[in-house]
C-alpha cells in the first residue's frame, strides 16, 4: 500500500466480511480511508490465484461503466506479499437480500419489484458491455461457445477423482442433462461479458432504496452468450428448489416477469431461455459439487459443504425436472 501511495500508518478496525464461501473477504481502515482485500481461500484451489487475476482485470475494465460493481482501487498479482494474488476494492454500501433481507423489502411489494428489477437491470448492463473496447477480447474462449459447455463442465466433474476421500459424484441425472442439452443447443450465439453466477446472494441491495448497489464475487466471470446470467437468476430465483438464498423472500416478480425486462432493458429478444436455465444448473451444480468433495477432504468446513453439496443436487434435480 505505501508503495502504491495508498496512504500511511496502521492498519485497523478490521473486520471479516460474510458471505462469500469460497474467498476471503477483510474490511480495514488505513489513513481515514476504507478498504476490502479480497484473497483465495487459505485452502487454495489449483486455480485459486489466476481466479484472483481475473477478478482484478474485470473489474478494472468495468470502471465507470452502469454496472453495478465494487471499484477496484489497487491489485497484486503476484504472490509474494500475502502468498496468494489479491486485490483492494471500494466497500459498498448495502446487505445481501440472502442473507439478511431490510425489512422494506419484506413488506413492501414496490420494494420487492425493485429488487428483481434492478438486478435483471445489472445483468442487461453487463451484456451491453463492449467488452473487446474495454480491454477484455482474449478474456475467456469465445469460439463455439454454447457446443463446449457440456464437455467442459463434465470434464470438470471428472477431475474431483482427485481429491482425496472423494467417492464419486452425489448429483443425480448427469448423463439425462448433458444429453438434452447437447441436442437442443441453441443456433445462434450471443457473446460477451458475462458474470457467470448471477444470482441474489451475489449482489448487495440498498437499505434505503430498492436497488441493487453492486454485483459482487467476479471469479466466474468470463466471455460467453449473455444471456447465461438471465438463466442464472432464474435458476437460483428464491421459491424455486434450486434457490441460494438463505431466507425465504415471497412476492419477489416471477420469471416471465424477469424475462420480459430483461428484453426490454438488453434490447435483446430471449430466446432459448430454457436451455440457459438448464445450462445454469447443470455448470452450478457441478461447481458446488466441488465444495462437497472438498469438504470430504478437510479443505473446508462441514457446515458449508453439506449445504453447498446439496444445493447442487437439488439444481440438477430441477435441470431434470426441465429436462423431461
Amino acid at each position: 500500500m505505501d508503495s502504491a501511495g495508498l496512504g500511511s500508518g496502521p492498519i485497523h478496525d478490521t473486520e471479516l466480511l460474510v458471505g462469500g464461501t469460497q474467498n476471503i473477504l477483510l474490511r480495514f481502515t488505513r489513513d481515514g480511508r476504507d478498504y476490502v482485500l479480497r484473497r483465495p481461500p487459505v485452502h487454495k484451489r489449483a486455480n485459486s490465484d489466476e481466479t484472483m487475476r481475473r477478478e482484478m482485470r474485470v473489474l478494472g475494465a468495468l470502471a465507470g461503466t452502469d454496472v453495478p460493481h465494487p471499484g477496484l482501487i489497487a491489485a497484486c498479482p503476484t504472490e509474494d506479499v500475502l502468498g496468494a494474488a489479491f486485490y483492494l476494492m471500494e466497500p459498498v454500501e448495502g446487505v445481501n437480500p440472502s442473507e439478511d433481507l431490510p425489512e422494506r423489502y419484506r413488506t413492501d411489494p414496490e420494494w420487492r419489484d425493485g429488487l428483481g428489477f434492478s438486478m435483471v437491470d445489472g445483468i442487461a448492463a453487463l451484456s451491453r458491455v463492449d467488452h473487446v473496447a474495454r480491454g477484455l477480447a482474449d478474456f475467456g474462449r469465445s469460439e463455439n461457445w454454447i457446443a463446449r459447455q457440456v464437455g467442459r463442465w463434465r470434464k470438470q466433474l471428472d477431475s474431483y477423482a482427485d481429491v482425496p476421500n472423494y467417492p464419486g459424484p452425489s448429483l443425480p441425472h448427469v448423463d439425462e442433462v448433458s444429453a438434452w442439452l447437447t441436442e437442443r443447443q441453441p443456433t445462434e450465439c450471443h457473446l460477451g461479458l458475462v458474470h457467470g453466477d448471477a444470482h441474489i446472494a451475489n449482489v448487495l441491495v440498498s437499505r434505503d432504496e430498492p436497488r441493487v448497489t453492486a454485483f459482487v464475487d467476479w471469479e466466474l466471470a468470463t466471455i460467453g452468450d449473455v444471456r447465461l446470467d438471465l438463466g442464472h437468476m432464474i435458476a437460483t430465483w428464491p421459491g424455486r428448489p434450486g434457490t441460494v438464498a438463505k431466507v425465504e423472500i415471497p412476492g419477489l416478480p416471477e420469471p416471465a416477469a424477469l424475462i420480459a425486462r430483461y428484453a426490454e432493458s438488453a434490447g435483446r429478444e430471449v430466446a432459448d431461455i430454457e436451455w440457459f436455465v438448464v445450462l445454469a444448473c447443470y455448470r452450478l451444480g457441478i461447481i458446488l459439487e466441488g465444495s462437497w468433495a472438498r469438504m470430504l477432504a478437510g479443505q473446508t468446513t462441514a457446515e458449508v459443504g453439506e449445504r453447498l453439496g446439496a444445493m447442487g443436487r437439488a439444481l440438477f434435480e430441477q435441470a431434470h425436472e426441465i429436462t423431461v
